[in-house]
């Protein structure tokens, strides 16, 4: 990973008072305010684009409407393919900066609502409360992104930056093998320095991200013997893969329930004589009868921990507790072969730019900003960025409200407010080397 040095933040620190003099801090604000009409109103055309995740078409026509857009800006922009990994591909965009600090901008192009969904085209609430589908997670972020560069473009602050924006077309439904889905993340972490997410965290904009919880799902495998249940706790017949399913799952419950943002959760469960389950539909069928012991027993699940050695530790214990089987029985645990989604751990780094974003929120007058707890912070793109670059927040992107359904919604005013906040980081962070 590489290290800022620690004169740089020194420096960033002792000009925290001077900078909110310089002539570029106006020029920035005003470049907000007067191009604020246009991108509500290219928010308003890409809202009315479907592009949930397997709509390539319309994943990719939002892709390339952003592409003209970057373009505009002096910038270098595509959408790259997704066949390997079965998605429409990801926005790609770079200023090709040679100096100044190195950025990653991360947003994604994709919907949960695919074009089957009754939620299609955005209306207004109120003047300035928008419903729409994607309207906050994320197209807003993907505004925001826009404005901001738009800005620093226009104090003249872009050139002495290094900026890669990266907008994925399969957030919310990765594509596989994951190692190909997120190469292009990946790829941009690894030559940057520092990555903004673009995402809404918790709808408040008084909140930003320092961590997240990643991701990963298991399977645990429970074998029985079948028989009479007449001979059911005898030692030729032991207890059956009902009980050792319910051994098991009540002492994950007993050892780890109190382990601090920690969460695992058995999902679905299918047990019985015969077993049969379709991982393509997250559905399967269970046959059995009350009179005989079960022989099989599914249970899929995820787990959420807020670090690698958190995450290490838990499957730790699971996989002991799985071993400890009762008579006659046996268990296998399976995590997912790619890993899922890995943690945003917390660093100093971390908490060094939620410092500095409070600090220009409250020079605005916008109030302080604390971090999200990561229970509400679900798993985002930007944790593929975690021990590759040495500060990441995320939770940029605008506020609103009841994401992933059809009443979903965004705040219009906030697109100016969040441009302004992340255009002056980006600035004080381009200031000092």
């Amino acid at each position: 990973m590489k290290k800022l040095s620690a004169l740089l933040i020194l420096s960033l620190t002792i000009t925290s008072i001077s900078w909110s003099q310089s002539d570029v801090k106006p020029v920035i604000l005003k470049s907000v305010e007067d191009n604020t009409t246009y991108y509500t109103q290219l928010l308003k055309e890409i809202v009315n684009i479907n592009s949930g995740t397997m709509n390539f078409k319309g994943v990719q026509k939002v892709g390339n409407r952003l592409v003209e857009e970057f373009k505009k800006l002096g910038m270098e922009a595509s959408m790259t393919s997704g066949d390997a990994f079965g998605r429409a591909g990801h926005l790609v965009a770079s200023n090709n900066g040679t100096k100044g600090i190195k950025i990653l901008m991360i947003g994604h192009l994709d919907t949960v609502f695919e074009p089957e969904s009754p939620f299609q085209k955005y209306t207004m609430v109120n003047d300035s409360i928008m419903q729409g589908p994607g309207v906050a997670d994320m197209k807003g972020g993907d505004i925001i992104i826009l404005l901001a560069l738009k800005a620093l473009k226009d104090a003249g602050v872009l050139e002495n930056l290094s900026v890669k924006v990266v907008m994925t077309g399969d957030e919310e439904r990765s594509g596989s093998p994951l190692a190909l889905s997120k190469k292009e993340l990946t790829d941009a972490a690894d030559w940057a320095d520092i990555a903004l997410g673009f995402e809404n965290a918790d709808g408040n904009p008084k909140t930003i991200v320092t961590s997240r919880r990643g991701s990963t799902s298991w399977t645990l495998n429970v074998k029985g013997n079948a028989a009479h249940s007449s001979q059911v706790f005898t030692d030729k017949v032991g207890s059956g893969a009902i009980y050792e399913a319910s051994r098991i799952l009540n002492s994950f419950y007993q050892e780890l329930s109190k382990e601090e943002n920690l969460t695992f959760n058995p999902g679905l469960i299918l047990g019985g004589t015969d077993v049969t389950y379709d991982d393509s539909k997250s559905a399967g069928t269970a046959y059995g009868k009350q009179n005989v012991v079960a022989k099989d027993v599914i249970v899929k699940g995820d787990i959420r921990a807020v670090s690698l050695e958190q995450l290490a530790m838990a499957k730790e214990v699971m996989n002991r507790i799985v071993t400890e089987n009762y008579p006659e029985s046996s268990a296998e645990l399976i995590f997912d072969s790619e890993g899922g989604y890995p943690p945003l751990t917390n660093t100093k780094g971390n908490e060094f730019l939620l410092n500095l974003y409070n600090m220009i929120s409250r020079e605005l007058g916008y109030g302080h900003v604390t971090a999200v707890n990561p229970r509400n912070a679900g798993a985002a793109d930007i944790s593929f960025t975690s021990g590759r670059v040495d500060m990441a927040v995320d939770g940029l992107g605008l506020s609103g409200a009841d994401d992933h359904t059809i009443n979903e919604t965004g705040n219009l005013n906030m697109i100016s407010v969040q441009a302004k906040r992340a255009a002056l980081l980006m600035y004080r962070l381009s200031s000092r080397r």
